[in-house]
């Protein structure tokens, strides 16, 4: 789940975890719960960034439960991190980092590492068109009003190169207030975004309102291990800028029986648009049905 947008440069919205609703009354008597979950999305928001262009997504996946808290599941959803170019030799505008000589950076081909605004690449395979996310976690809740999680996700991107990543995470919430932190310790995008050592602090609260109404808020900031990018300005002198990123926005959805949950949604982050980050509002709309 990232882009380069910053997602190019290596990774999905935030997870969209079942609540964990039983297949079957026999199945609900017992230790353990099965669901499932397929949504549709305006456009695909995660942590600020979008995944697919701000295009659409169809989204879906498999929860298991127990009543001890322990749960595991698996989460799929179209991805475009080209805006839908497959042509590999399309030229890209934007900016090309430095080594630590001065140089430009070269990918395995040869070709200048060319990152920014653009479309298509300068080499190699054209970026993935899904992802695919394995997790598992335990929930305790200490009180009516408070408890823990910790969990694990490895987000795969099977047709993509060099994508996958993996984080845990630590979470505590109290009442309608969540704060948390994921710590990513794997990832193929060596020494760049999404490699071991980043890390993610979020936080959100989730309010219920009359007529099946609901209204949540949240936010988010992204430190990454190697954060810096370094670049040619046109005047030809060598610059630094930074990945590292605040995201935030806001939610109002409204639960309809049987016809699912539909949502209407903000989001924006403050990154650079020298790096590839997109600063403006985000409006998307959402369905989700449980099963």
């Amino acid at each position: 789940m990232k882009t380069a947008t910053i997602r190019t440069v290596s990774a999905a919205g935030t997870l969209a975890a079942a609540s964990f609703i039983s297949m079957s009354s026999a199945l609900a008597e017992g230790p353990w719960d099965f669901s499932a979950n397929i949504g549709a999305v305006s456009n695909y928001i995660w942590r600020g960034v979008t995944q697919t262009g701000d295009g659409a997504a169809i989204q879906g996946g498999l929860d298991v439960a127990h009543e001890s808290g322990f749960y595991i599941g698996t989460w799929a959803s179209n991805i475009d991190w080209d805006n839908g170019s497959q042509d590999v030799t399309t030229d890209v505008t934007g900016f090309v980092p430095l080594d630590e000589n001065g140089n430009p950076m070269l990918d395995e081909n040869g070709n200048w590492m060319v990152q920014g605004t653009g479309i298509g690449s300068t080499g190699g395979d054209p970026s993935p068109n899904y992802e695919l996310d394995l997790y598992a976690g335990y929930d305790y809740a200490i009180n009516d009003d408070f408890s823990i999680g910790v969990s694990g996700i490895y987000y795969a991107y099977p047709d993509g190169r060099d994508s996958d990543f993996a984080e845990v995470g630590l979470s505590g919430s109290y009442k309608w207030f969540t704060l948390g932190a994921a710590y990513t310790v794997y990832g193929e995008n060596d020494k760049g975004l999404f490699d071991d050592g980043d890390w993610y602090f979020y936080g959100s609260a989730e309010f219920t309102l009359p007529y099946d109404f609901a209204f949540g808020v949240h936010g988010g900031y992204y430190d990454f291990r190697y954060d810096d990018f370094d670049y040619v300005d046109p005047a030809g002198f060598a610059k630094t800028d930074s990945y590292d990123y605040w995201h935030y926005g806001a939610s109002i959805s409204k639960e309809a029986g049987d016809f699912g949950t539909f949502g209407f949604h903000w989001d924006q982050n403050s990154g650079s648009q020298r790096v590839g980050y997109d600063p403006d509002p985000k409006f998307w709309v959402s369905w989700n049905k449980e099963f």
